[in-house]
């Protein structure tokens, strides 16, 4: 049994545990920006307009959920691209699910805003790690320094 734990001690780190946490949430978030750049944004766009916001700020969506999660995939920015998710999270719980958030899934049993309150505290939760240690950037700079 020790053998074993060392072996997987070997090769599960912290570091790829990381990088599997930002990834997956970068890419799951991907699916959701993918559908506003081929659907377009009218649905966010009434919901901001309903809470009185000015309308290009719905437009934000697209940096949320496109730009950042391939931030957060290459690592870089790693600990603000995390912020300027959970923020974007924040974001759409107030502005989709305000009267909501006391409300239980009458199938699962659990609460109705429990998807984007995922999103938003795995990010915030990244924003706290230390996750640069495998990012494009350290890949590139080690490579640059064999080179030369």
């Amino acid at each position: 049994m020790f053998y074993v734990e060392k072996k997987l001690a070997k090769y599960m780190t912290d570091e790829r545990g990381k990088l599997l946490l930002r990834s997956s949430i970068a890419i799951l978030m991907l699916f959701h920006g993918f559908k506003k750049l081929n659907y377009g944004i009218s649905g966010v766009k009434a919901l901001v307009l309903q809470a009185g916001l000015p309308e290009f700020l719905a437009y934000g969506v697209y940096m949320g959920e496109l730009i950042i999660p391939f931030l957060l995939i290459a690592g870089l920015f790693t600990r603000f691209s995390a912020l300027i998710l959970s923020s974007t999270m924040g974001v759409a719980i107030y502005l989709g699910f305000t009267d909501k958030l006391l409300m239980l899934d009458a199938k699962t049993g659990g609460p109705l805003i429990e998807l984007p309150l995922l999103y938003l505290l795995v990010s915030l939760s990244i924003v706290f790690f230390r996750c640069w240690k495998i990012q494009l950037r350290s890949k590139i700079t080690s490579y640059i320094k064999i080179k030369i």
